[in-house]
């Protein structure tokens, strides 16, 4: 999944150019790249498929030349995850109609890569003799409030634990509670399922999505999908995979995982993952000097840049383009609307 915005990264994520396809850690590779060359490592690239918004194709293209572009999936409008995760499905089944699939989205680190495809494999082994739907489950590491979060269940297949209930971005008094707890898990927003098993749930739960893409049934890996689904997509609802579906099926399995995971949703993400100074300071693809300063994050997409940092604490420093953001790192769920006034007031070149 690739056609997210990443307003939350503003101003390095733009909507010309999202999170997505940045190299944040200056390694060489977007995300997507990175992504890409993760799961290629056991599933065959032909059948691997980017879902995108329809803006983004020659940005995919450029940064995926080995994808075919009828590999590339475009959406004619965000949606959300569920229509794209109906999307893909409906594509994927009209090619193998007994495929299993994995879900990922394009914005996630794995740092432990050979741990990341054995526990891949453990699922795609799972739901090929299951009927169920499987989520790859976080042990919290602190109360955060940016993520959804899983409640297990005392019943169990193996390694495979039933869930209980979904809960979505808790507030931090019940984060806590959570993570004391020790039942409860981060949702990673990793799926793995078989392709029936998860078209089966949208018809049940998600019948909007479901009645659309049925209407053309013989139309998927076709030449005339494109059409199809530009005239139709557009009706489906906005809703998430986790509350159209997840939330409310009863064959839901997590597989605790723990290979280095990161979702890199937020500056604050990134600086938990980042090499940080012995003043806790985090810089990415520039120079600092600090003085009298902790605990910030530097991001300026000028590598040639130098930044000379004085007395602030707790910060996110980040340039790019035409903007340049300062903000205390507590406020950081703040920046979306930084974004949306910045429009307002001065135009949509700071999209």
């Amino acid at each position: 999944m690739g056609g997210g915005i990443g307003s939350r990264f503003w101003p390095f994520s733009r909507e010309d150019r999202p999170k997505q396809f940045l190299d944040f850690f200056g390694m060489g590779r977007s995300l997507l790249q990175m992504t890409v060359d993760r799961f290629a490592r056991l599933i065959p690239v032909e059948n691997i498929y980017i879902v995108t918004n329809r803006r983004y194709l020659a940005l995919v293209k450029e940064q995926l030349p080995l994808l075919r572009e009828e590999q590339i999936l475009l959406e004619p409008s965000r949606r959300n995850t569920a229509p794209c995760i109906a999307y893909a499905s409906y594509r994927i089944r009209a090619r193998d109609p007994k495929a299993n699939i994995v879900v990922a989205p394009s914005d996630h680190l794995i740092l432990k890569e050979e741990e990341f495809v054995r526990e891949i494999e453990k699922a795609l082994n799972f739901v090929r003799e299951k009927p169920s739907l499987v989520t790859l489950a976080i042990k919290p590491s602190r109360p955060e409030t940016g993520y959804g979060y899983i409640q297990s269940s005392e019943t169990c297949d193996g390694e495979f634990i039933k869930v209980k209930t979904f809960t979505e971005k808790p507030n931090l008094e019940l984060a806590k509670v959570f993570q004391e707890s020790g039942e409860f898990f981060w949702n990673s927003g990793l799926f793995v399922w078989n392709v029936n098993v998860i078209i089966e749930a949208i018809h049940q739960f998600l019948p909007d999505i479901s009645a659309r893409f049925d209407l053309g049934i013989d139309k998927f890996n076709t030449s005339e999908e494109a059409v199809f689904i530009g005239e139709h997509f557009d009706y489906c609802p906005n809703i998430s995979i986790d509350y159209g579906v997840m939330e409310k099926a009863d064959n839901v399995y997590m597989l605790c995982v723990d290979f280095g995971w990161a979702d890199l949703g937020t500056w604050g993400s990134v600086f938990d993952i980042a090499p940080r100074d012995e003043f806790n300071n985090a810089v990415l693809k520039t120079r600092a000097l600090f003085y009298e300063a902790s605990d910030n994050i530097v991001a300026i997409e000028n590598p040639d840049r130098l930044v000379v940092m004085q007395g602030l604490k707790d910060c996110i420093v980040a340039e790019s383009g035409n903007v340049l953001l300062i903000c205390r790192k507590a406020e950081e769920q703040r920046i979306k609307q930084y974004m949306a006034d910045a429009q307002i007031k001065f135009g949509n070149e700071f999209k």
